[in-house]
């Protein structure tokens, strides 16, 4: 083999070893990323004072976020402390407790003396944000529990999950007494959704670019009608809708996502359809009459 083959399969061969050690930098990132988000979501908060001596524990997992309706579901389990419990470390209550939830609506649980709390779904309402702010859009609940035991106060405490895969949520007490929890949470859409989002915003725009200046070639050299090219730019035209379709959250029509790439988007694809369509018309029947 002559040297200067040989030097071009070593070029070869570092070449393919960059884009390797680039691929795998690339998945490793995408790996750290995912366990960052992993760990730092669904992980129980405590919020305020651990309860000492008799109490009821609040374990509240937020669950199913739903912008449209300006509602989340938070899953509440009561957990018994003290003589509340049956016997020590059982979740079971020794008796009767009834647990008030204050918000938008209120509604009642109660125990049963004996048996485990089963998780009660409550309805909590979303304020402070508007769902065609996608992928920019946050809102914020505030609920307050209180609990009696025969009638008596009982020092209430909060431990806070976030289950939802399409909002990180911050949590924050606002109790102002130990016999009553305040919970005041702030929805922000994921990271993994801001990065499919951004992408999706950007995949528009290249998209567009690409069938304006294929359709820029065609009409400068004059070409009649390319079948192959214009069915590629009738494929992205309808493409499109699917991708934006495909938002994570199914962000409502209008939303800033729409402004910002898929209008401007299916717009220029359109117009670049529709003129080289034009532009080859008239070299077709140009080329007809000649």
């Amino acid at each position: 083999m002559s040297p200067l083959g040989a030097e071009a399969r070593a070029r070869g061969r570092r070449r393919l070893l960059v884009v390797l050690l680039l691929l795998a930098a690339l998945v490793a990132g995408g790996i750290a990323l995912y366990v960052n988000e992993r760990d730092s979501r669904q992980q129980p908060r405590q919020l305020g004072a651990e309860i000492v001596g008799d109490g009821v524990e609040l374990e509240i997992t937020a669950q199913e976020v739903d912008p449209a309706a300006q509602e989340v579901t938070l899953y509440t389990v009561l957990v018994p402390h003290g003589s509340l419990a049956a016997a020590p470390g059982s979740l079971a209550f020794s008796r009767a407790v009834e647990v008030t939830v204050s918000s938008l609506a209120s509604s009642t649980l109660k125990t049963v003396a004996g048996q485990v709390a089963t998780p009660q779904p409550i309805t909590v309402g979303l304020y402070g944000g508007t769902p065609t702010d996608y992928p920019f859009d946050r809102y914020r609940i505030a609920a307050g529990w209180s609990a009696t035991d025969r009638g008596a106060p009982v020092p209430v405490g909060i431990t806070f999950t976030d289950a939802d895969p399409f909002f990180t949520a911050r949590a924050a007490d606002a109790s102002e007494s130990e016999d009553e929890a305040r919970l005041e949470v702030t929805f922000v859409r994921s990271r993994s959704t801001f990065i499919l989002a951004w992408f999706m915003i950007a995949a528009m725009w290249a998209l567009a670019l690409a069938v304006l200046g294929g359709a820029e070639v065609l009409i400068r050299k004059r070409r009649p009608l390319v079948w192959p090219a214009l069915g590629w730019m009738a494929a992205t035209l309808f493409a499109l809708v699917g991708l934006r379709n495909a938002a994570p959250g199914s962000p409502p029509i209008g939303s800033v996502i729409d402004y910002v790439a898929f209008f401007w988007a299916e717009g220029i694809i359109a117009a670049s359809l529709a003129c080289t369509v034009a532009f080859g018309l008239r070299v077709e029947h140009r080329t007809a009459d000649d």
